[in-house]
C-alpha cells in the first residue's frame, strides 16, 4: 500500500466520483471475464474517472493484446467518451485526438492524445523523432 493511499472506496473528490484502473476498463470493453466484468460494472455504476494514461494504456492493450483494428479503437473512444457512467479526462481534448487519429492513417491514438494535451496547454511545438507523428500540424521531428 503506498504510504498516502487511503482505505479502499473512500472518496476524496467532492463529487464522491472515484478512478479506474486501466485493466478495469479492458475488462469493461472486452468483457472476456464474467466475474470481473460484472465487479467492474458494479463499481463503475456511480460514475468513474479515466485518466488520460488509463485511456492510452486500454488502448494500447486493445490494440496489442486484442488486435483490434484502428477503426474499432476509435468506435471504442467514442463509447467510452458517450458512456452514461464514465467521466473521460478532458473529454474535449480526447474528442480532439480522435478526430486527429481518424484522419490520419498512421498515428498511434496516443500520439494524437500527446499533442492535443500539449494544445490545451499551450506547449507546442512537440519535439519528435517519430516520422509518422511529425506530420501532425505543431509536431516537430527532430534529426
Amino acid at each position: 500500500m503506498c504510504p498516502t493511499s487511503r482505505m479502499p472506496f473512500e472518496s476524496t473528490s467532492d463529487s464522491g466520483m472515484l478512478a479506474v484502473d486501466t485493466n478495469i476498463l479492458v475488462r469493461l470493453i472486452a468483457r472476456d471475464d464474467a466475474d470481473q466484468v460484472q465487479a467492474a460494472e458494479e463499481f463503475v455504476s456511480n460514475g468513474a474517472w479515466v485518466s488520460h494514461l488509463v485511456l492510452a494504456e486500454t488502448l494500447w492493450v486493445l490494440d496489442s493484446v486484442y488486435d483490434l483494428s484502428r477503426e474499432r479503437i476509435a468506435t471504442t473512444v467514442e463509447m467510452l467518451l458517450s458512456h452514461r457512467d464514465l467521466t473521460l479526462q478532458d473529454a474535449d481534448v480526447v474528442t480532439s485526438a480522435l478526430d486527429h487519429y481518424r484522419r490520419r492513417s498512421v498515428v498511434d491514438f496516443s500520439d494524437c492524445l500527446v499533442l492535443e494535451i500539449a494544445r490545451k496547454t499551450g506547449h507546442l511545438p512537440i519535439a519528435t523523432f517519430d516520422r509518422n507523428f511529425a506530420k501532425l500540424d505543431d509536431v516537430q521531428r527532430l534529426r
